[in-house]
């Protein structure tokens, strides 16, 4: 009784505050019941790129070290394979600081992971990260650290969780690249799932292929969950408009494009699609769910990737 109380409460919050997680604000949209008509063959995107990055005077705070400012220009990243200069992931952040002389930190790139390890942190070890983007709210993650793109107006804290649970979360990484190894090296998605407004698609075995959407952020190649879509538009077994939005409601930094339209469900008012990834094990609130827009969430080769839509 007492978990189904606490699982209800959670999902009442969710919808109250969920609207940084919707693939956009949906304001000035026609009622579901408008007379919107679609082009089943055609797929739009609406909007160009800005410039994107960090500009601001910024802080990480580290758990019972304290907190610590840098200048986001002076950040370079150790992950070249993935970031395009000027961007960089949170992990990048503490080798700015380890470089900077303000701590200690010993790290090794783990092939199997496809992920930095942190070995060592001023003498502690087991380290993880809480963050989030301008506008939104702490939550559960399990999203690689050195993938995590930094925004402007972003809040980070780096925090130690229980060995075990960080066990299980690099499990699912060993689990993604194996599944790559095995696929050849392609991104094939087991299972992708749409649950729109008025349909339901289950897509089985889809290879996702790279579309350099934010080539401004990303390598050539770099494949992110929105790729998925694309892809699926590409094939004909969807259509899709995207949007570039700089801010969205009392998010100031956003820049970032959103699912706007799949088939004929168009979002409108606070109506539209939300997305995760991941291990089927960290479903939902468990850790896939975050607040990443998916044009910027770098995928693996993830067991599932669902695009879901919700009204709050």
């Amino acid at each position: 009784m007492l978990k189904r109380t606490l699982f209800i409460l959670i999902l009442i919050i969710f919808f109250v505050l969920s609207s940084a997680c919707i693939e956009r604000v949906f304001m000035g949209q026609g009622p579901p019941e408008s007379d919107f008509v679609f082009d089943e063959h055609k797929n739009r995107i609406f909007g160009n790129v800005s410039d994107t990055q960090a500009v601001m005077s910024a802080s990480i705070n580290i758990r019972g070290l304290g907190t610590f400012s840098f200048d986001p220009r002076q950040v370079r990243t150790v992950r070249e394979d993935i970031f395009r200069e000027g961007h960089f992931s949170i992990f990048d952040i503490l080798v700015h600081l380890k470089d900077r002389g303000d701590i200690a930190i010993e790290y090794y790139f783990d092939e199997e992971m496809n992920t930095y390890m942190i070995t060592d942190l001023n003498g502690h070890d087991n380290w993880w990260y809480d963050a989030y983007y301008d506008g939104g709210w702490r939550e559960i993650s399990v999203f690689r650290m050195d993938h995590y793109p930094y925004k402007d107006g972003m809040t980070i804290n780096i925090i130690r969780q229980p060995e075990s649970q960080l066990a299980s979360i690099y499990e699912t990484y060993r689990d993604e690249i194996r599944r790559k190894e095995a696929n050849g090296g392609k991104m094939i998605i087991p299972e992708v799932i749409i649950e729109g407004r008025h349909e339901t698609f289950v897509f089985e075995n889809i290879e996702v292929r790279a579309h350099n959407l934010r080539s401004d952020m990303f390598q050539d190649g770099v494949i992110t969950a929105i790729d998925t879509i694309i892809t699926l538009g590409e094939e004909e077994k969807i259509s899709y408009d995207l949007q570039w939005y700089e801010s969205i409601g009392s998010a100031g930094v956003v820049k970032s494009y959103w699912i706007e339209r799949i088939n004929s469900d168009m979002s409108y008012r606070r109506c539209g699609f939300v997305y995760e990834a991941g291990n089927w094990q960290y479903e939902f609130f468990r850790g896939n769910h975050n607040h990443i827009p998916s044009d910027i969430r770098v995928i693996n080769s993830p067991q599932y990737l669902k695009y879901f839509w919700i009204c709050i």
